[in-house]
């Protein structure tokens, strides 16, 4: 069984192109050293650390609303 779930994890971002897109992001800077938000993970692997984290709340995501609309010439 995958931890944290998909429907757990669908609460916290609601599309699953931004959680793939975010755990992605947060893997590679895992990769690269970055700093652990939580004191113990289940996971060995980055991403099922960044899930964990997103799961957790230790990382969130916000989109910018700022869809232009198409000019009228």
């Amino acid at each position: 069984m995958l931890y944290p779930s998909i429907d757990s994890l669908m609460t916290k971002i609601d599309s699953k192109y931004s959680l793939v897109s975010v755990a992605a992001k947060r893997a590679r800077n895992l990769q690269q050293n970055g700093k652990p938000r939580l004191d113990k993970y289940v996971s060995h692997k980055n991403v099922g650390k960044a899930l964990e984290e997103i799961h957790k709340e230790k990382l969130h995501f916000s989109a910018n609303k700022s869809v232009k609309e198409d000019r009228k010439q």
